[in-house]
């Protein structure tokens, strides 16, 4: 998970994670984020290519030991696709 929020930060140099709602029900926290980024290339499989877009992502955490153990996550990419 790490590798793939360091990759993100590489591809999405503007990337802020506006949290809009967060819920903890232990082991789990779902979240709704908000996202107005603008990624250099392709994201999604979409070609953004330095365009900003905003979406929003509905994801849940199941932490183990202090860990993130799994994800679940929806992400609005017809939010996406719509603006370009």
């Amino acid at each position: 998970y790490r590798k793939m929020l360091e990759r993100d930060f590489s591809e999405i140099p503007d990337l802020y994670f506006d949290i809009q709602l967060l819920i903890s029900d232990t082991p789990f926290i779902a979240s709704r984020l908000q996202f107005n980024c603008t990624p250099i290339g392709t994201f999604l499989g979409l070609p953004i290519n330095g365009r900003k877009v905003s979406f929003s992502e509905n994801v849940f955490y199941e932490f183990l030991d202090g860990r993130i153990r799994h994800v679940w996550s929806v992400i609005d990419k017809a939010a996406i696709e719509a603006q370009l």
